[in-house]
């Protein structure tokens, strides 16, 4: 953890949660991609490493793992209201085929990674503590 100011340390953490919301939508709108007629969700893995790094840099800044979750809340909610739909019925998830399940697939391998680093970083300290 650094031992900069606190309000240097609140903006990089807000900065990181905000990525968080970047990664979410750009992996929502790249999920839909096709090698040609192949689906090809590459952007649902590309969103969860995204999330790890991010989740990773906030836990260089702060020991607390619930803050250094931030960016995969912030994630999360932001998924959440992707799938609600806009206004004229227009939705972001969906498709034929595989692309129905996609919500899953997105939420799978976007909340994955960063799980995976909030885990081992948790299993460190009780391990060190």
């Amino acid at each position: 953890m650094r031992t900069d100011s606190g309000r240097l340390r609140v903006f990089i953490l807000g900065v990181l949660a905000f990525d968080g919301v970047l990664s979410a939508v750009a992996g929502a709108l790249f999920l839909p991609l096709y090698i040609g007629p192949v689906p090809f969700p590459i952007s649902a893995l590309i969103s969860g490493l995204v999330n790890a790094a991010l989740v990773w840099a906030c836990l260089q800044w702060t020991s607390h793992p619930r803050l250094a979750a931030l960016p995969m809340w912030t994630w999360l909610t932001t998924v959440v209201v992707l799938l609600l739909g806009g206004p004229g019925d227009d939705v972001v998830f969906g498709g034929t085929g595989i692309m129905q399940v996609s919500p899953l697939i997105f939420l799978l391998f976007g909340a994955t990674p960063p799980g995976v680093v909030l885990w081992r970083h948790a299993r460190r300290r009780a391990g060190s503590g």
